[in-house]
């Protein structure tokens, strides 16, 4: 149970910027499997955040605009710096240089333009969704992604921020708590069977078309996976909602 509780902080301080006392300890090692509580966490927090918009009755698409920055300012920007980087490796034609790109710091084009549209895609959503209880499915699916990614794909790198994350997974082991929390969440967020089977499709798809561009997976392109997921599946939800 301490070793639980050790990991769940872990993932705390790796995947948010939540304040965590320099006094709890922490362990990385087998946090991965906990992102997706991590999700439902930032999902209640930004659902609350948009409540209080709407009770202030800020226009729609400013509030959008709020819930996309807190949204990032959540996770310090982890995910979408590695989208952006994942971008700016996959323009690179030359697949042997492909990861050396992608450890660069600088930021090219197509890390802009990557960012760009998943920016957009997430406040024009967000702008025409009436429920606030999406954010919630939204940032745990786009975790589940990540977890399965971790588990299914070898990772190309000797050393990267998410080496610790594949080598001390346990799989199919690790996947009891996100198991335990879809199960928790369709009983008390219920989704329409063709969202949750969207849902489903892009945690299978998008890690493996990453994998079929690389030939694995970095820590850069787990942000991807987050960001890409999450991004279509509130596009998701907008179709379900005009339908």
């Amino acid at each position: 149970m301490k070793s639980l509780w050790q990991e769940w902080l872990g993932a705390i301080a790796f995947y948010t910027c939540l304040p965590i006392s320099p006094s709890w300890p922490i362990q990385l090692a087998g946090a991965a499997k906990w992102c997706p509580w991590v999700g439902i966490v930032l999902g209640g927090m930004l659902w609350g955040v948009q409540w209080l918009l709407d009770f202030l009755q800020i226009p729609s698409p400013v509030a959008s605009v709020v819930l996309v920055a807190l949204w990032l300012a959540l996770t310090g920007g982890l995910h979408l710096d590695g989208a952006m980087d994942t971008a700016d490796g996959l323009a690179v034609r030359d697949q042997q240089r492909r990861l050396e790109v992608m450890a660069d710091s600088r930021v090219g084009a197509f890390g802009v333009m990557a960012a760009i549209v998943i920016l957009l895609l997430k406040v024009t959503s967000l702008s025409s969704l009436a429920k606030g209880s999406v954010l919630v499915w939204v940032l745990v699916v786009g975790r589940l992604a990540q977890v399965w990614a971790i588990a299914r794909y070898p990772y190309l790198k000797p050393q990267g921020t998410g080496q610790i994350h594949k080598t001390s997974g346990v799989f199919p082991r690790d996947f009891w708590p996100s198991g335990l929390l879809v199960l928790l969440l369709n009983f008390l967020l219920p989704l329409p069977l063709g969202q949750l089977l969207f849902g489903l499709l892009l945690i299978l798809l998008i890690p493996a078309w990453f994998q079929w561009q690389l030939g694995g997976h970095t820590g850069d392109t787990y942000g991807a996976v987050v960001e890409w997921t999450e991004a279509l599946m509130l596009a998701a939800f907008t179709v379900g909602s005009a339908s």
